[in-house]
């Protein structure tokens, strides 16, 4: 293992949610659920010949192993999250994982709408009311589950953490340093939640919108003898869970390539700065974490001041919990 004592640090870098343990014990919950179910399903449907069961028993097993995914990362997050060689912690684990989940959710979303596509051309025979009882299970299930996750996923609060210090290179004449100081932040913004938890939500969401889908259609075949609304149904579905995919993917993407977070927020660091007298020649502005931004702020000014000068017109700015001040003497290019 690499000696890390070359790399002296002062303060730690952890960026995980403010609810991260919380968030990490509903999944485990969510995941116990719903593997419960799917054996429930499976082991009834062989025993009592029921083919729609063990369908829906096996269908499970796709969100199981996302919510699985999802589980395991705020555990892997939590376990290593003090881990000095990761540079900014584990706060984007979570982004990883959900990006997997997406990519699965994706796939499912594919198999139901080839599946759906195929019964509109070949319909199968359709036994109503044993379909509509595995699909009244699925939706309490899935609807229990999105309860238990739905807590504030999309609110998060970021915090500055420790003291703040910096360096002196005067041979590039150049200053250095972190902002952790001792005052929170508090923010909210559409990209600054917890994508991991939005994935596990949208995994039990869509299963409950495809079983309420699959009932509404399973009443009209019944009722009416329209056998074709099942597969059609089926196909919409799979569109809109095709999108909600679409739309995990780019939140969590955006997050594992250090995209700008919040275009305001990067406006705001330009006005401060200039208040303190300096101009930025460089900003760098990324999230590390459910609720953390970081910043990297190169400053250029005639009369160059300390960088905590320049630190403190950046307090209590939103998720602002790391940043780094490099200051420059002379005028801007």
């Amino acid at each position: 293992m690499a000696d890390l004592s070359v790399f002296p640090s002062r303060h730690e870098h952890v960026f995980l949610g403010t609810k991260h343990d919380s968030h990490e014990r509903r999944s485990w919950i969510v995941v116990a659920l719903t593997v419960a179910t799917m054996v429930v399903e499976i082991v009834a449907g062989t025993a009592f010949g029921s083919m729609a069961l063990v369908a829906d028993g096996w269908h499970m097993s796709t969100h199981a192993a996302a919510l699985g995914i999802a589980a395991f990362a705020y555990r892997f997050a939590r376990r290593h999250a003090h881990d000095r060689r990761l540079t900014f912690g584990t706060g984007k684990l979570g982004d990883l994982a959900a990006f997997a989940s997406a990519v699965l959710l994706m796939l499912v979303a594919l198999a139901i709408g080839v599946e759906s596509a195929f019964r509109l051309y070949a319909p199968v025979p359709i036994v109503f009311g044993q379909a509509m009882a595995v699909a009244a299970i699925g939706l309490v299930v899935n609807l229990a589950s999105a309860w238990l996750l739905s807590g504030d996923h999309d609110h998060h609060h970021g915090h500055h953490h420790g003291p703040a210090h910096g360096h002196d290179h005067g041979h590039h004449d150049h200053d250095h340093t972190h902002d952790h100081g001792g005052h929170h932040a508090h923010g909210h913004h559409r990209h600054g939640g917890d994508n991991n938890l939005r994935a596990a939500y949208m995994h039990v969401v869509a299963d409950a919108f495809t079983s309420v889908l699959a009932i509404a259609a399973l009443l009209g075949g019944s009722l009416y003898g329209w056998v074709w609304l099942d597969p059609l149904m089926g196909v919409v579905g799979a569109l809109i869970i095709a999108h909600w995919s679409v739309g995990l993917l780019r939140a969590s993407g955006a997050v594992l390539l250090d995209a700008v977070p919040d275009m305001t927020l990067a406006e705001r660091i330009g006005e401060r700065i200039a208040q303190a007298g300096a101009e930025i020649t460089d900003l760098h502005l990324w999230q590390v974490g459910p609720g953390h931004y970081a910043a990297i702020v190169s400053v250029v000014a005639g009369a160059p001041q300390a960088p905590a000068r320049y630190k403190a017109a950046l307090a209590g700015l939103p998720m602002l919990s790391h940043v780094t001040i490099e200051v420059n003497g002379g005028a801007a290019a």
